[in-house]
């Protein structure tokens, strides 16, 4: 089994790797985890809604370019299906158990993700309203897809 993180730019805050890496350690004993980076597109401070929809779209492509026909894509969106841990566990462990050998979580660049990916996507979860910076993100994700694979085989996990 192969999980893997696709996610626009590229990461430089070292304590953000840190976490990661020590997430993707963790992973090692229940999937091949990995983190795969795509170019973000420069983009000014402004941005009119047509080059909003431009740059998404060609990180889109980006996106779309690292992802198999018969992965399962996961996009994160901010009106995506709300999980807590043990509902996202069970989501998870059904795509497993259903013979998906790649599993994708896709977090867009700072302007989300384009249409394209969204409808590539088989789910589309978010992790709140709130809305957290796409690198901090990577983080977050990592750690709950190690409490996911807690969770699915029986090991204890802070509640």
């Amino acid at each position: 089994m192969k999980v893997r993180i696709i996610a626009v730019g590229k990461l430089k805050e070292k304590y953000l790797k840190q976490g990661i890496e020590e997430y993707a350690k963790r992973l090692g004993k229940y999937c091949k985890f990995e983190i795969v980076e795509v170019g973000d597109e420069k983009a000014p401070e402004t941005l009119s809604e047509a080059e909003m929809l431009q740059i998404k779209e060609k990180e889109g492509q980006k996106i779309l370019a690292k992802i198999g026909d018969n992965d399962f894509v996961y996009a994160l969106a901010i009106n995506g299906k709300d999980y807590s841990s043990e509902e996202f566990a069970a989501s998870v462990d059904k795509v497993t158990t259903q013979g998906q050998s790649t599993i994708n979580f896709v977090i867009g660049g700072s302007l989300g993700l384009s249409d394209e990916v969204l409808k590539r996507s088989d789910q589309q979860i978010s992790f709140g309203r709130v809305t957290y910076p796409h690198q901090l993100m990577r983080l977050i994700l990592s750690e709950q897809i190690y409490r996911c694979f807690r969770i699915v085989h029986g090991h204890a996990y802070h509640k």
